[in-house]
Formats: structure tokens, sequence, C-alpha cells
């Protein structure tokens, strides 16, 4: 039955998430029952064409990419999948209403990990951003505001700017894979090669002011999902602030990781700021 199948979907992405980021996974456990699977479906998605750029070296990328976002479009016009990551993530699309816009973005941005590598420009570095970062953010908080039109469009602008946060942070902790492995340079102006502190202040600084801004949407989300916003938000910023910490030879010559101790113990700290009214 239809109803079976939609059940198997939404738990393919659900142990997608799982199985690919214990830290987002933890975060948005933390969500109301009511959204949290819709936050899945949509992680669900934009880490399966994310894997297509980034890890399938010995199969013909643009073809998977090309069949994925084909299967995409028809998802979202015919209501259904066969894939189980597009059949869910496209009864979240509908549920929410989702603008097609957002999800052609992200899209774009992922095709151009296909064949490009460095990000000379800010206008580069800020479109791919939007595309990859920005709009998911999105995405999201029309799951978080239930589809309320008002409450969207006063808390995009912080929406976006956590989303930056987010990437930035990655791209700053996966220097080494990015650029040793998959030869990409996302920061501009930046020799990633001979990365000083300097640079690495510059990037962290703005990467900061993301946080700020998005913090302060953060405070005005619904219940239902202020605490695993918080949640994500305290994680990464821990995650920053060791990067802030970590010499610029180690951060190209290492991942920086927050410890899954650190993780409880922000997660104890976030359940007690948020009952107390702190956020």
């Amino acid at each position: 039955m239809k109803n079976i199948f939609d059940s198997v979907s939404y738990k393919c992405s659900k142990l997608v998430t799982e199985q690919y980021s214990t830290s987002f996974s933890l975060a948005t456990k933390m969500l109301h029952t009511s959204i949290r699977y819709d936050i899945y479906n949509i992680y669900g998605f934009v880490r399966f064409a994310d894997e297509i750029v980034d890890s399938f070296h010995n199969y013909n990328k643009p073809y998977l990419f090309d069949k994925f976002e084909q299967d995409l479009m028809e998802a979202l016009e015919q209501k259904i999948s066969l894939n189980p990551i597009l059949n869910s993530f496209q009864h979240t699309f509908h549920k929410y209403d989702i603008p097609l816009h957002l999800v052609q973005y992200f899209m774009k941005s992922m095709r151009m990990d296909l064949k490009k590598t460095i990000y000379s420009t800010p206008k580069e570095y800020q479109d791919y951003i939007y595309g990859s970062a920005d709009v998911v953010g999105l995405m999201c908080l029309k799951v978080f505001v239930s589809g309320n039109s008002l409450q969207y469009e006063h808390l995009k602008v912080s929406a976006m700017a956590l989303g930056s946060a987010f990437q930035k942070v990655n791209f700053l902790r996966d220097l080494k894979t990015d650029f040793e492995e998959l030869n990409r340079s996302y920061f501009p102006n930046t020799n990633l090669k001979q990365l000083n502190e300097e640079d690495k202040i510059r990037i962290i600084n703005e990467i900061k002011a993301d946080f700020k801004l998005g913090y302060s949407g953060i405070t005005q989300l619904p219940p239902q999902a202020k605490f695993g916003v918080y949640t994500a938000y305290k994680y990464y910023y821990k995650l920053l602030q060791k990067l802030q910490s970590t010499p610029p030879q180690f951060i190209k010559n290492s991942r920086i990781r927050v410890s899954n101790p650190q993780k409880f113990r922000l997660l104890a700290q976030s359940y007690l700021n948020y009952k107390l009214k702190l956020v």
C-alpha cells in the first residue's frame, strides 16, 4: 500500500541523516516530532546530491547528476518517486509549499562542483554559498514555521545567515579533503597552500558575523523548532571555536572534530539554556 511505501521512504531519509551526520541527526532529534521527519527528508535529498559530486569518483558523475536531477523534477511534478529519498522529499516540498527556485538554486551550486574547483571572486563565492547553504536554510525555515508566510519572510535573512555559517565552518573544517583530494578552493583571496593566521582569522570573523545574525532568528523561532536549531547552532559554534584555536597548519593537515562527550555536554547546556528561557 502507498502509505507503507511512504513510511519506508521517510525511514530511508532518517537513516541517511543518522549515517552521514551524527551531529545533525542529534540536533534533529531535538525538534518536535511533528516536523522532525520533514527535516530528515530535506537532509536526505541534499546529502544525496552532494554525495554524487563529492564521492563517486570512479563513476560518470555528470550522468549520475543529470539522472538524479531528472528524477527529482519528475518526483516534484508527479508527487511520487521510486527513489525513496526523492519520494520523501517531494512530500515535504509540497506539504510546506517550498519554492521551486530554492531547489533549483541548490542543484545549480551542486552542479558547479562537477567542474569548478576555484571560487576566486567574492561573487562566485557568495553565489555558491547561497545555492549550497542559504537555500537549504530557507527550505528548513519553511518547515520550522509550518509554512507561515509572514514568519518566513521575517526570518529569511537570519535563516540564510545561519546556513552560511554552517557551510563556511564545514569548508574550514574540511580544508584538507576539499583542497588535497577534490582540488577545490572555496575561500576567495586566500592561498590555501600557505594558509596563515591572518587569513584564518579573517574567515572566522566572517563566520562569526553570520552566526550573530543567525542567532537573532533562532530566538524568534516557534517552540517546535527552537531547541533543535539552537542545539545545531551550539555544536557548530563550538567547532568554530576549536578551529579558531587551531594553528592554520593543523587545519590544513587534519580534520578538527567535536568529540562525542563534548557533543553531549553541549546538548545538556543547550537544554538548560532553553528551559531557562535564555534563548
